[in-house]
């Protein structure tokens, strides 16, 4: 293959898929390349990537400076039409959060401190693709979205029933949603993600095949909002009193078990009752 040095950290090379030829950075990312006339940002200045946040280091982490993300996501936020905003279904309940046991040894957070102590929670759970008045049961992810009202504030924690995700750079999830939305110009494929705007994404996006496998799964098809399982997707850094830092990641694991239906059910009960969970 080909290689070129756009700098002395970034090493892209070319690369063939099928018909087309595009270039793939060191971390298998796909590069855009230049259009005529260029894309740029809303105020005219001419950018040749909007795919690839700046980090710091090839592996760093993502660097508030990139004025372009700052830009796209801060779009991507304020964007209020309905049929485009993620997680617009869903349903929420009241409850608490019981620490078992003292995690003193890996946080300091006041609500890990005491054994048996209940904590008032409150959870919401939802799909990703749908509007707000769209099925239970499409083949899709389900969100969580986790409040703890606890004597130090209120912490979120939100996460989805799939413990990976598509992409790795937030500067894509803008593009993620557009791409599994339907088209605004006539309201459909509707709540889910079988059609070619999102397997256009996908195959532009290395990353994303492993999140495919599982939402081909049936955990994209649950039986019960009550017998899912929770992860916070990302591993989290908790710290000590000692100022010991332990890296962790956050999952809920159902009481009632996990239990899905299968493809025809959900079909039948789409219908029958789009209400189900």
């Amino acid at each position: 293959p080909l290689y070129t040095m756009s700098n002395k950290q970034e090493k892209t090379r070319t690369v063939q898929y099928h018909d087309q030829t595009t270039k793939m950075g060191a971390g298998g990312e796909t590069r855009q390349q230049g259009n005529d006339p260029a894309m740029t940002t809303n105020q005219g200045c001419p950018i040749s990537d909007d795919q690839n946040s700046l980090k710091a280091g090839s592996r760093g982490p993502t660097l508030i400076e990139d004025f372009v993300m700052r830009e796209k996501i801060f779009h991507f936020d304020h964007e209020r039409i309905p049929e485009r905003v993620v997680h617009a279904r869903g349903v929420g309940a009241h409850g608490y959060f019981e620490t078992y046991e003292s995690l003193s040894d890996i946080t300091c957070a006041d609500i890990f401190q005491r054994a048996g102590e209940k904590t008032p929670a409150f959870a919401r759970f939802s799909t990703v693709a749908g509007n707000r008045g769209s099925a239970d049961l499409p083949r899709d992810v389900r969100g969580f979205a986790v409040k703890l009202y606890t004597k130090e504030g209120n912490w979120d924690i939100v996460g989805n029933n799939i413990p990976v995700f598509f992409i790795q750079d937030a500067m894509k999830f803008p593009d993620l949603v557009h791409a599994a939305k339907q088209e605004p110009d006539r309201g459909f494929p509707q709540a889910q993600t079988a059609h070619d705007n999102f397997w256009d994404f996908i195959s532009l996006s290395p990353e994303s095949m492993h999140m495919v496998m599982w939402i081909m799964s049936d955990r994209t098809i649950p039986r019960s909002l009550r017998m899912m399982e929770g992860f916070g997707v990302h591993t989290f850094r908790l710290v000590n009193s000692k100022g010991e830092s332990k890296f962790v990641k956050f999952h809920w694991k159902p009481k009632h078990g996990m239990q899905s239906v299968v493809w025809n059910e959900a079909l039948k009960i789409n219908g029958a009752d789009p209400d189900f969970h």
